[in-house]
């Protein structure tokens, strides 16, 4: 499949949470953000957990200098008062002053910068403080991770969260991603740079797949309007990944892997 990648050797662990294989949908791990309630009622702040994991909302890496942030009902987004690191995860509160539905997200995150080359049909990493073997043809990779979930406080009003941000790898709900349900279909848009990104590879990973053993709920592949349909099987809690590498325009040569999630909740 375009734009996948292969087996990783081990190396840098920072840049290797970025690096799996997309066309299998192997797990590996993945960014995520958890708020503590999708639906907060009348209440006027959330708190949410950040992590990398590789089975959905269990924290095994705390997100470090991510650059939280908040969109409004209004589509104004601001950043997030300083997170606390608190061992496995990453804490942060959000206040939600008016009725709406508001966008969390840790904001695009840059992670560590690393070498590969290719062998065959796959992308081998380059062992931090190793050479590269003879003969190959190392690039420069780094890895761009975004995580994002909706929350409601009271009734939804404007649609102002709901607009893509027009940069990077996106996943944007077609529909109000809070009112999502068990066994009804729900649609995303996949978008990189605010263009639709057709042919990519959308997972669907279960909470409850930690303890049942079936973790993929399902996978899509994004059509030429790079829309996805997904069925959420059972009530819980979801998370749809999507990855993208991609040339670097500003290093001719070099490569960004992006590793985008949606957190969401089917009640």
């Amino acid at each position: 499949m375009q734009h996948s990648i292969g087996r990783i050797r081990a190396g840098s662990a920072a840049l290797a949470l970025a690096l799996v294989s997309t066309s299998t949908g192997a797990l590996a791990h993945m960014p995520y953000l958890l708020p503590a309630q999708f639906d907060v009622g009348s209440r006027t702040q959330v708190t949410l957990e950040a992590s990398f994991t590789e089975d959905a909302f269990r924290p095994e890496v705390a997100m470090r200098d991510a650059p939280f942030e908040i969109t409004a009902p209004d589509g104004r987004t601001t950043r997030l008062s300083p997170a606390t690191l608190a061992g496995d995860r990453t804490i942060a509160e959000a206040a939600l002053p008016v009725d709406g539905i508001y966008r969390l997200s840790s904001g695009q995150r840059t992670g560590r910068s690393g070498k590969m080359y290719r062998k065959g049909d796959e992308w081998v990493m380059v062992d931090e403080g190793a050479t590269p073997p003879p003969g190959v043809e190392p690039v420069d990779v780094r890895s761009m991770t975004l995580a994002d979930a909706y929350v409601l406080r009271g009734r939804p009003g404007s649609p102002g969260a709901l607009a893509p941000r027009g940069k990077a790898l996106e996943i944007q709900p077609l529909g109000d991603p809070t009112a999502l349900a068990p066994g009804r279909a729900a649609r995303f848009a996949i978008l990189y740079d605010g263009k639709p990104l057709p042919g990519q590879q959308v997972t669907l990973f279960r909470e409850a797949g930690l303890y049942d053993g079936r973790k993929q709920a399902g996978t899509a592949t994004s059509d030429g309007a790079g829309i996805v349909t997904l069925t959420p099987p059972d009530p819980g809690r979801y998370l749809l990944l999507v990855r993208y590498r991609t040339a670097t325009p500003h290093a001719a040569g070099g490569y960004a892997i992006f590793t985008t999630t949606l957190a969401f909740e089917a009640g």
